[in-house]
């Protein structure tokens, strides 16, 4: 086995970190390079179990600080970059966008720039790789009452400056390949859930909200529509893209799951119920609904027929008990 660098940025984030305790499972012989600013939701304590792991380590720092990202490469000489670093909460996008585009696309470019640099003065344009991760957001919005799907082909129509700064990335890493040949991939995901996931998003706010007894919050009318992807399928699937995708190309990812908002919420307060002994309806009895969000989507679907054919991609078709491991994660946990 190679014993390859791989850097990977916003490596203490959700995604990111459950990605490097997967490489470290599968690709012993791999040195992990994992920089992340430790913004509000990074946390090291998610690394905990690999921290002290000879082919691990960790430097704090920002993605757009380009002397820190060169001196980087020069030390440890990574072939492999896996760009997990963004800003990824909507709503913080619309109360603040300057940050999102800051970290999301000048980040990017610092990376690429320094990769494609230090790449071809090495002569290891070949054999390295370049993964951005992107989302599902950045195509846009569709009908509830449709059944369409999108798929790598669909026009960029972001609609919140979060996807829009996505979507922005994604457009100059391509560029980067058309320019320069650089040696690129782009995943775009649906929403992810699992453990370890700072609870702003919508699984874990509502399991964290539900057992404080708080208020659970519902965008609207909740009708809103999501396709649900256990990280850990995420993972598996950003690990055939690096290593057996064809450079230049996207790949959607998702878990062919589709759930209203308002159906999901009142799920997580049946399992909940179920783990705590309690009566459901007392964690459903905190849904509240408020006012909806500027610009939220309607609806996601991705067609993911091109990773299935091309990878082999399988996902597990165990919703429900990865719902059920994800909720007593979090409720046996200090988060």
């Amino acid at each position: 086995m190679d014993r390859k660098v791989v850097l990977i940025t916003g490596g203490a984030g959700f995604i990111g970190s459950n990605f490097i305790i997967y490489l470290i499972k599968n690709y012993p012989d791999y040195i992990i390079v994992n920089l992340d600013k430790l913004t509000y939701a990074g946390n090291l304590r998610n690394l905990d179990d690999i921290k002290d792991n000879q082919n691990y380590n960790f430097i704090k720092g920002d993605i757009c600080n380009k002397e820190l990202v060169e001196i980087i490469f020069e030390k440890y000489k990574p072939v492999f970059v896996v760009n997990f670093a963004a800003e990824s909460h909507v709503d913080r996008s619309i109360e603040g966008p300057e940050i999102f585009i800051k970290t999301n696309v000048y980040g990017t470019q610092i990376l690429l720039d320094t990769a494609r640099n230090y790449w071809q003065k090495n002569n290891l344009l070949k054999e390295a790789r370049f993964l951005q991760i992107s989302t599902d957001e950045v195509y846009g919005s569709l009908s509830l009452d449709s059944t369409d799907k999108f798929t790598e082909e669909s026009p960029l129509k972001p609609n919140s400056p979060y996807s829009a700064s996505k979507a922005s990335a994604d457009l100059l890493v391509r560029s980067y390949y058309i320019t320069y040949e650089m040696p690129v991939l782009i995943t775009r995901s649906s929403n992810n859930f699992g453990p370890r996931q700072y609870p702003e998003k919508l699984i874990p706010l509502t399991i964290k909200n539900a057992i404080q007894g708080k208020p659970i919050p519902v965008y609207g009318d909740g009708q809103n529509v999501r396709d649900w992807l256990y990280v850990e399928d995420n993972c598996r699937a950003i690990d055939l893209v690096l290593h057996k995708g064809k450079i230049g190309e996207i790949y959607n990812i998702g878990g062919e799951n589709e759930w209203k908002n308002i159906d999901l919420i009142n799920l997580i307060c049946e399992i909940l119920g179920d783990l705590t002994k309690k009566d459901p309806k007392e964690y459903k009895k905190l849904i509240t609904f408020v006012k909806d969000r500027p610009g939220h989507d309607r609806r996601y679907s991705l067609n993911i027929e091109k990773i299935k054919k091309e990878l082999n991609f399988k996902y597990s078709k165990n919703f429900i008990n990865n719902l059920y491991s994800t909720v007593k994660w979090y409720l046996e946990s200090i988060y």
